[in-house]
């Protein structure tokens, strides 16, 4: 194994900013010490001049792989992974896919054999759980035990994910006893039915009446009533991607009224908007995923409750369908769309544009794309740092790089990019996973097989 030495850089953690040189050996980090003042010997140094070395991103929500609507999301996880590599993250947490009437154990198994052997960056579970009854209740310890600590359910998708409120219930009593912790995707997908429906019988069949129809409110509704069954649970719980400024509040107060409840929000929602949606001759299809994108006016409560910690973790929900073969199924029928956004590869890049831009700060970027979610799933220190004893997840990153984003120029495995034409500030310039260097100066020299996956001890943010 190469003992290398990274020098000359700031390093930026979510609770530091220092210049220190880094100490590498057996892929994890071995020591931190003020430039120049260690005489270090290494088989490998890295010149960080002018650069920050961060921790590898940790994006707690990707589908790799996903069905949904009759196909596939397009990136598998060999090149789903690879593409976090190039944006600078080095452990993805993807969500493994209970098919009702199967066990919970089946599609952890089904998901171990997709990324086993494939993946260029290590990699954690979730689990969806999309048949909640007493058989897969029995098995959430067993997963608990095994590294996989956290349980996906949905308020949305009838005849899909769907689960009703004893369902959901039920599952959070048992997470609640084992220490597990549910994933709610807040919206009310019953009204939301009723809706499409209309919307379709008026005519109503662009992509743009697919954020019209999933109506803020009803995420808030939802996002409530998650909420208040956990409180009779009492069970922790984590919102996934939230985007209307009306969940945002629900989650603000429950937080204030000291309850454990934490919230997720995506780049898309943050930069994004129903503008995309609106786009013509089809375009707004590309933009089309659930949560749906909202008017901007919702962006400023997102900031602000990344800002105040109301809302703790940014990841991506990268499902990247392709424009042509797949979002294409429906024309003429905007529920036909499949939901889901290409980000894996961007969301480092535009969470330090937001730095630029003066929405966060340097550590707080770290800490809602590394640290927290590390902590939050059960990774940390391990993952999420910089500190003696981490895995030598370690991005060399250039703050003053200028890059356009673009479908040319990314390596996600879709044809088109949600950000195309966006400037920004900052780019990735070499990436190390466990020591090992997959990124290389804007090369990739990663293999697959190279990540591992990761079990995972239970959310610390609880006691």
């Amino acid at each position: 194994m190469t003992r290398t030495l990274i020098t000359g850089g700031l390093v930026v953690t979510a609770s530091d900013e220092l210049h220190a040189d880094v100490l590498i050996e057996h892929g994890r980090v071995i020591a931190l010490a003020a430039p120049g003042s260690q005489q270090w010997t290494a088989d490998l140094v890295i010149d960080a001049s002018q650069k920050y070395v961060i921790p590898g991103g940790v994006d707690a929500h990707t589908h790799m792989e996903m069905p949904f609507g009759g196909t596939f999301a397009s990136d598998t996880f060999e090149t789903g992974t690879r593409a976090a590599a190039w944006g600078g993250t080095t452990t993805i947490v993807d969500f493994a896919v209970q098919t009702k009437g199967e066990a919970l154990q089946a599609g952890l198994d089904s998901w171990h054999a997709k990324a086993d052997g494939k993946c260029a960056i290590d990699y954690a579970f979730h689990m969806i759980m999309s048949d909640v009854n007493e058989s897969t209740l029995r098995e959430m310890p067993r997963l608990v035990e095994h590294g996989v600590t956290s349980f996906k359910l949905f308020m949305a998708y009838p005849g899909v994910f769907y689960s009703d409120d004893g369902q959901i219930l039920r599952a959070m009593q048992k997470a609640a006893d084992v220490g597990g912790l549910i994933m709610m995707h807040a919206e009310n997908g019953i009204a939301i039915d009723v809706l499409v429906e209309q919307a379709l019988a008026r005519g109503e069949t662009d992509p743009r009446h697919h954020g019209e129809v999933r109506k803020a409110l009803l995420e808030a509704e939802a996002t409530h009533r998650a909420i208040q069954l956990a409180r009779v649970a009492g069970a922790p719980l984590y919102v996934v991607h939230v985007s209307a400024e009306e969940a945002v509040a629900e989650i603000a107060a429950a937080r204030d009224r000291g309850l454990p409840v934490f919230g997720e929000t995506c780049p898309q929602y943050l930069f994004l908007s129903t503008d995309n949606l609106a786009e013509p001759e089809f375009e707004g299809a590309k933009y089309v995923c659930s949560t749906p994108l909202r008017p901007k006016e919702h962006q400023a409560a997102l900031w602000r409750g990344l800002r105040t910690n109301d809302l703790q973790v940014v990841s991506t929900d990268h499902c990247p369908f392709c424009f042509t073969g797949q979002k294409d199924l429906g024309l003429g029928d905007f529920s036909r769309i499949p939901n889901g956004l290409p980000g894996v590869e961007n969301r480092m890049d535009l969470l330090h544009q937001a730095v630029v831009d003066g929405h966060i700060s340097r550590r707080r970027w770290i800490e809602i794309a590394c640290a927290t979610p590390a902590r939050m799933f059960g990774l940390y220190p391990r993952k999420g740092t910089i500190a003696p004893g981490a895995d030598a997840d370690v991005v060399i990153y250039d703050p003053h790089s200028v890059q356009t984003l673009s479908a040319e120029t990314h390596h996600m495995n879709v044809d088109y990019s949600a950000y195309q034409g966006k400037t920004v500030t900052g780019q990735v310039e070499t990436v190390l996973s466990r020591g090992e260097v997959v990124i290389d100066r804007g090369k990739y020299v990663g293999r697959a097989g190279h990540g591992t996956f990761v079990p995972r001890t239970t959310c610390q943010y609880l006691g």
